[in-house]
C-alpha cells in the first residue's frame, strides 16, 4: 500500500517532536547479581559425642556368713550406710561355743601337762647333778687312797649317775611330747575362736545396705554351703565411689583415651560433674556395635545414686586456631573441594581448598584460604568466574562444637553382684 506524501512527512515531524530516542530504543545496562558472602576466620573447631549413661556402684556385693547358725542379731537394715569392719548382724551356733569351751579347757591341761613336765626336767637335771657330783667325788678319793672305798661303793654312785641322766633324757622326751599336745590343742582352740569370730558377719567396705535378706531367729546357712536356695544376709553396695558406664560407638572407639576429662550432666539433681576416663572394654558388642567405657566419680555425700541417668560429651576430635568457613561456602567439583570467592574488584574466582576437620556448620581450610578472604554462601550455580557480583556480608560463627548423638548402655546385660562369705581380719 503507498501512502501520500504528506502522511509520511507529518509522520516524519512528529519523530522530530518527540526525539530520537523514541522512534530508536537503546538497551538498557545489565543489573549485577546479589551474593550472600562469608568471611574466612580464625577459630577452634571440636567433635564431640553425647552418651548416655547409668551410675553404678564401684562394688555390689552379697554378704553370706562363713559359718551356718540362727540369726541372734541384724543391726542394719536397707537405706543404712555402713563403714568398713561394721558389725552387720550376728549368729548363735551352741553347739560351736560348748566346742570352744571344750578346746579352751584341753589347752589349758595341755599348758599344765607341759609345766608339769618342764618341772620334771629341772628335777631330773638337779638329781644328775648331785648324783655326778658324788660319784666323781668318790673317784677322786679311791684314787688319793687305795682301797680306802669299797668297789662295790663306786660302781653303785657311777650307776646312779648314769640313771639320772637317763631320767633328764624321758623328762626332755615327755617335755616334747607335753608341748606338741599343747601345740593342737592351740591350733584346735583357735580354729573354734575363729568360727567364732565368724559369726560376726561384718561389712567388707564403706557403702550402703541396698537390701535385706533375713530376719532375727531366722536359720542361716553358711557361705560353703553348696546350696543355690541358700540366701545372704544383705547386700551392700559400695556408693561413695561410682561408675559411670556409656556405650561409645564403634567409629569413635579409636578416640577414646584414659584421662580424658569429660563434663557430665546429671538431671535427677540437677548438677555438672567432671569425670576422666579410667577404663574401657577393648570389646565392641556385636549386637550394638558400641564399645563399654568407665568414668569413676566420686560420691562421698551420696549426691548421686547408682541407677540415675547421666549425659556426657566425650571429645573426639579438637583443631584450633583453623582458618573456618560455613560448610555452605563448599562445592564439591569431582574429588576436589572448591570455594568461590570474590577479589577486591568483586569479581568470582573459583579456588581449589583443602580441608580439615568438618562440623555441622563450619569446615577448618588447611590450604587455599587466608583469613580475611571472602567466598560466597550457597547459591554457587548461579554465577561464573570471573562475574561480577554485589557482595552482601553475612555474619557467621568463627568456632564450632560439632556434637554427636550415641546409644545408651543395655543393665540388664550389666548387672553383676559378687557372693561374699566374710569375716573379721
Amino acid at each position: 500500500m503507498r501512502y501520500p506524501h504528506s502522511v509520511i512527512s507529518v509522520t516524519a515531524s512528529l519523530c522530530a517532536v518527540l526525539g530520537v530516542t523514541s522512534c530508536h530504543t537503546a538497551p538498557a545496562p545489565k543489573e549485577i547479581p546479589a551474593a550472600k558472602v562469608a568471611v574466612a576466620q580464625r577459630g577452634n573447631m571440636a567433635i564431640s559425642v553425647t552418651l548416655v549413661g547409668q551410675f553404678q556402684p564401684y562394688q555390689v556385693v552379697d554378704v553370706h556368713p562363713k559359718v551356718s547358725g540362727y540369726m541372734k542379731q541384724i543391726n542394719v537394715d536397707i537405706g543404712d550406710i555402713v563403714h568398713k569392719g561394721e558389725v552387720l548382724a550376728i549368729l548363735d551356733i551352741p553347739e560351736l561355743r560348748a566346742q570352744l569351751r571344750e578346746s579352751a579347757f584341753e589347752l589349758e591341761q595341755s599348758k599344765q601337762a607341759v609345766q608339769r613336765a618342764q618341772q620334771e626336767v629341772a628335777r631330773t637335771v638337779a638329781l644328775d647333778y648331785a648324783l655326778h657330783k658324788e660319784s666323781v667325788r668318790l673317784d677322786k678319793a679311791a684314787a688319793t687312797q687305795p682301797g680306802l672305798i669299797a668297789q662295790q661303793e663306786l660302781d653303785d654312785a657311777q650307776s646312779k649317775d648314769l640313771d639320772a641322766q637317763a631320767q633328764i633324757a624321758a623328762a626332755k622326751a615327755a617335755l616334747a611330747a607335753a608341748q606338741q599336745h599343747e601345740a593342737a590343742a592351740l591350733s584346735l582352740n583357735q580354729h573354734y575362736q575363729a568360727l567364732e569370730n565368724y559369726t560376726y558377719v561384718i561389712s567388707p567396705f564403706d557403702g550402703v545396705v541396698i537390701w535385706r535378706y533375713a530376719d532375727t531367729g531366722a536359720l542361716i546357712q553358711g557361705g560353703t554351703v553348696h546350696n543355690d536356695t541358700a540366701l545372704p544376709i544383705v547386700r551392700v553396695s559400695q556408693s561413695g565411689l561410682l561408675r559411670l558406664r556409656f556405650p561409645v560407638p564403634e567409629n569413635d572407639v579409636q578416640t577414646i583415651h584414659i584421662g580424658d576429662v569429660v563434663p557430665i550432666r546429671v538431671d535427677a539433681v540437677n548438677g555438672i560433674f567432671k569425670g576422666k576416663v579410667v577404663r574401657f572394654t577393648r570389646y565392641v558388642n556385636f549386637e550394638t556395635r558400641t564399645m563399654e567405657t568407665e568414668i569413676d566419680i566420686e560420691n562421698p555425700k551420696l549426691t548421686l545414686t547408682p541407677g540415675m541417668y547421666a549425659v556426657t560429651n566425650l571429645p573426639l576430635a579438637t583443631q584450633e586456631n583453623a582458618i573456618t568457613i560455613p560448610l555452605e561456602a563448599l562445592v564439591m567439583n569431582g574429588n576436589q573441594q572448591t570455594v568461590y570467592t570474590l577479589d577486591s574488584t568483586n569479581h568470582v574466582h573459583i579456588r581449589n581448598v583443602t580441608l580439615g576437620m568438618k562440623g555441622q556448620l563450619l569446615a577448618a581450610v588447611t590450604s587455599g584460604l587466608a583469613v580475611g578472604d571472602r567466598v560466597i554462601d550457597g547459591g554457587q550455580e548461579k554465577y561464573q568466574d570471573g562475574e561480577l557480583v554485589d557482595p552482601r556480608i553475612v555474619s557467621t560463627p568463627a568456632s564450632e562444637t560439632a556434637q554427636q548423638t550415641g546409644g545408651m548402655i543395655d543393665m540388664k546385660k550389666e548387672e553383676a553382684v559378687t557372693d561374699a562369705s566374710l569375716a573379721p581380719n
